[in-house]
């Protein structure tokens, strides 16, 4: 049942934006939760960079005195990454295009991490 509902988030988030690519849930610790990832993506290390940024990102936000963590954006040549928290126990990974409008992506994203949050 669970599994179905971050599916049916995932699926609306990845709905809601053209220059959404992929997205998944995880357990802050990277196991996979759900996922909506490319054929061929390999889910375990999804998972496994996803908790390790965010962890990162946790660490070096507080370190830095920027406050609580809110998101850790990568952008590379083929597109971003956005990984955000959902709740205490989950992350969301996004993968999005080049061009991406990002604000829309950010409000999605964060939308659908609060209702993943409920959830978990």
């Amino acid at each position: 049942m669970r599994s179905e509902m971050l599916n049916s988030i995932l699926s609306d988030l990845n709905g809601s934006s053209a220059d959404i690519e992929a997205s998944a849930v995880l357990s802050t610790d990277g196991l996979m939760m759900a996922s909506m990832l490319p054929g061929g993506m390999d889910e375990d290390r999804v998972g496994a960079m996803s908790a390790a940024m965010l962890s990162l990102g946790d660490r070096t936000a507080e370190e830095l005195a920027r406050g609580a963590l809110e998101q850790v954006l990568i952008k590379g040549a083929r597109g971003y990454i956005l990984m955000t928290h959902a709740g205490n126990e989950a992350v969301v990974t996004v993968l999005a295009k080049p061009n991406a409008r990002l604000g829309l992506i950010f409000l999605d994203v964060k939308r659908a991490a609060e209702n993943i949050g409920k959830i978990i």
